[in-house]
């Protein structure tokens, strides 16, 4: 069977002003890498596989940045921020070439897997038009609310707008969503900009496919999973769950770390067999540690593309 073709479009032209900083808010680093460059690795790629990215005017640090990781992809600039249908909107040239499945994804969603991404594809398989990515919230409050009947998504309601029954739904919207390719460009240009901020959602799009009598769905997946970062705190919190995720794989691997918690792995970070890791260790991106390494506590190894021998 031919396998599905897909474009994915990721959208990273967010000012990140609640940063406080002057670096692009997608360009912040977690576990040595920016937070886009996680999501663009996470995207499908290979054969049938098509990636476009959706930055800001004067950003060309962040198309840098996009070259340097998926260097196939496509840029465009959203000269105006109009909400997020008008952001998916920048790339319509590259929506309008066609492919059997389209991925909206957010630049600044670090944590987010390749595995999430096929299961949010796995229900256009079987005929929906929308399939929508949720969680449920510790404590939902401010997030859109998910409502399902039966296993159909029927609305995405924003915190405000919810009545006290919807409320209480801990089904959230994690924003992240996967359209039939043939539909998605009918879906988008009918969503319209009637709300107090004159911009255009693409939540709406739930009720869009409702109109035209297709299927809409949730896949569920873990709240870290699609944490956005919006705030320096943020950051830090996601990063303290990638360190999280980087030592048990490493730990699965065989390394052996006397303190897990004390040591800071880059995403990048490859080790041979038979690797010990004292207590408080940073290593940075680009390092390999080669077979039977003992790495002793205080070690700090930053220098990209260094081959670590501390035994």
């Amino acid at each position: 069977m031919t396998a599905r073709s897909c474009l994915t479009v990721v959208l990273a032209a967010g000012e990140g002003t609640r940063m406080r900083s002057a670096r692009p808010k997608v360009l912040h680093p977690v576990a040595g890498q920016s937070l886009l460059s996680h999501v663009l690795a996470a995207a499908p790629a290979g054969r049938g596989a098509a990636l476009a990215v959706v930055i800001g005017p004067d950003r060309q640090a962040v198309a840098d940045e996009v070259a340097r990781v998926r260097p196939e992809a496509s840029t465009f600039v959203q000269r105006e921020r109009l909400g997020t249908a008008h952001a998916v909107l920048a790339a319509r040239d590259a929506i309008a070439r066609g492919a059997d499945d389209l991925l909206v994804a957010f630049g600044d969603t670090p944590l987010i897997s390749a595995a999430t991404f096929e299961r949010l594809r796995a229900p256009l398989k079987k005929g929906a038009a929308l399939a929508v990515l949720g969680f449920h919230a510790a404590d939902p409050t401010g997030y859109g609310r998910l409502v399902v009947e039966g296993d159909q998504l029927v609305a995405i309601r924003e915190h405000a707008d919810a009545s006290p029954a919807e409320r209480k739904i801990t089904l959230c919207n994690a924003g992240v969503m996967a359209f039939d390719g043939r539909k998605a460009l009918q879906i988008i240009e009918r969503i319209g900009n009637a709300n107090s901020k004159r911009e255009y959602y693409l939540t709406d799009a739930v009720a869009i496919v409702r109109e035209f009598g297709w299927q809409a769905v949730v896949i569920e997946t873990s709240e870290d999973e699609v944490r956005g970062i919006n705030t320096k705190v943020q950051l830090a919190e996601a990063e303290a769950v990638m360190q999280a995720r980087l030592r048990q794989a490493a730990l699965d691997a065989g390394v052996t770390m006397i303190a897990p918690e004390t040591v800071y792995l880059a995403a990048d970070t490859k080790f041979g067999k038979n690797v010990t890791i004292e207590p408080f260790v940073v290593i940075g991106p680009g390092v390999t540690i080669e077979d039977g390494a003992v790495i002793h506590s205080f070690s700090r190894i930053v220098d990209k593309g260094e081959s670590a021998d501390r035994g």
